[in-house]
């Protein structure tokens, strides 16, 4: 049975609950064992729950040499972080998967030889590029200079900053279709790139294959009125990636136009529909590139600041808008919650729009205002892939746990693992789910794990920033303790 996640919250009824919970856990007698493996999940809030156990044999003797049991964990029940990639679902694991963005982003501006990627990358035209949506008509905002243009200065946290002026007037039919085909946009964008860089440099698309390659890591950012816009590092690199050295025609300024001119000329097209005519959707006006440089100089930004910026946005989802951050079955389930006005038209509008638009699923992610795309995404050669980086965590642990085996097989007179061959160990193992999240006492303890554990890695961070050259604070090392 799943155990119920109970997020921590106000009032005497949940204190009570949470008291009666603690009482009960500490009265099991196994609270030190809980502690350590919810500080193993990182404070995860929404753990999953498995059962099971795992054997190690001396395959020609049948001797066990090692057996694990949840049989012996606190509720029989083994807990893992959940994954989730999202901060508001779940902050540590969120952080975790910061943490790798940050270091795969910044492994593509700085090179590093355990991902692949020399550090001559850092002499590659690189640049760092904003694509945004169009108008969908105005909203409140603050401008550079003077008001809004409904007359007032908006202060930042103004609950107003970022809906329409006028919302019947709004196109938000337009806006929900563009943020559903944002994805394809992009695909397009990266092929018209490397045309236009071709024509640029005197070369068929063909040929440019032979001299060049483009690479890039992106993330997706909502605004405040629930357009999705695109963050890029953009790099060109030798014919065969990283490693190979850019043509010399290969500039920052050739590749700062070639970005402009293809986000000017890329379109996606739709057909008329219901009620709504043919769209044609294209990025917005708003167009920037920026130089990244090894230290800023006021016109560029740095290598650190950049990664920094991507990690943030890639454990976001709607937020921004203050939008749901889970799946709704059928419209009637947004009364459950307090959205904003402008935030509900945009869910509604996704559901007004599913059986005109068949394949494109607007229904089943309303509650991303209509994207169903990925959130952070890089081209293969750019540089690691998230995948390794779990791995290479992975496989940490597993060396971890397969030297205190060996020393306690040592201890115990028992054969050397390291002298067994492989055919002469067996493996016999069963896993089975078992629920996931956290009672009200359990859900106490992993806040103040998780607490703990963000203070400290506050504090890694700024004595990294004080050795730190460029004076940039960036995330800790993608690890759990």
């Amino acid at each position: 049975m799943t155990t119920p996640l109970m997020a921590p919250a106000c009032g005497s009824e949940y204190e009570r609950a949470v008291t009666l919970d603690l009482a009960r856990l500490s009265a099991r007698g196994d609270l030190p064992q809980l502690i350590h493996q919810l500080r193993r999940t990182g404070g995860c809030t929404n753990p999953i729950h498995l059962s099971g156990f795992r054997t190690l044999l001396h395959a020609p003797t049948g001797q066990v040499l090692h057996s694990y049991d949840t049989s012996t964990e606190p509720g029989h029940r083994l807990r893992v972080a959940c994954g989730n990639r999202r901060a508001s679902r779940c902050p540590s694991c969120a952080r975790t998967y910061a943490g790798d963005t940050f270091h795969l982003i910044r492994a593509g501006l700085v090179g590093d030889s355990t991902k692949g990627i020399p550090d001559t990358v850092r002499s590659h035209p690189r640049v760092f590029a904003t694509l945004t949506a169009p108008s969908f008509g105005p909203v409140h905002n603050r401008p550079d200079h003077g008001p809004c243009r409904c007359g007032r200065q908006h202060a930042q946290a103004d609950p107003l900053l970022g809906t329409p002026l006028d919302a019947e007037r709004y196109d938000y039919p337009h806006a929900v279709l563009w943020n559903n085909h944002a994805p394809e946009l992009w695909r397009r964008f990266t092929i018209y790139l490397r045309r236009e860089l071709a024509a640029a440099s005197g070369l068929t698309r063909s040929e440019f294959a032979d001299h060049a390659k483009v690479s890039f890591g992106k993330v997706a950012e909502y605004q405040r009125r629930g357009a999705v816009h695109f963050h890029a590092v953009i790099r060109i690199d030798g014919p065969d990636g990283a490693s190979t050295t850019p043509p010399t025609w290969a500039t920052v300024g050739l590749l700062d136009r070639a970005i402009r001119s293809a986000a000017r000329r890329v379109f996606v097209p739709l057909e008329a529909a219901g009620d709504l005519p043919a769209l044609v959707l294209r990025w917005g006006k708003q167009i920037d590139v920026r130089p990244i440089k090894a230290f800023g100089d006021g016109s560029a930004i740095t290598e650190q600041a950049v990664a920094s910026y991507v990690a943030k946005y890639a454990t976001k989802s709607a937020e921004a808008t203050e939008s749901i951050d889970r799946r709704i079955a059928e419209l009637r389930e947004l009364d459950r919650y307090d959205l904003p006005d402008h935030t509900r038209r945009l869910i509604e509008t996704c559901w007004e729009l599913d059986a005109w638009y068949p394949g494109r699923l607007l229904a089943h992610w309303s509650h991303m205002l209509g994207f169903r795309g990925h959130f952070s995404s890089k081209s293969p050669s750019y540089s690691t892939t998230l995948g390794a980086l779990r791995q290479i965590r992975a496989d940490f642990r597993a060396e971890q746990a397969h030297a205190d085996l060996r020393e306690r097989l040592l201890a115990e007179g028992l054969p050397d693992l390291d002298d067994l061959p492989d055919a002469e160990t067996l493996v016999l193992a069963h896993w089975a789910y078992a629920g996931s999240g956290l009672t009200p006492g359990e859900s106490l303890l992993a806040a103040g794990i998780a607490e703990q554990l963000a203070e400290s890695r506050q504090l890694a961070r700024e004595e990294l920033a004080n050795l730190n050259s460029e004076g940039d604070v960036f995330p800790c090392p993608p690890s759990r303790p």
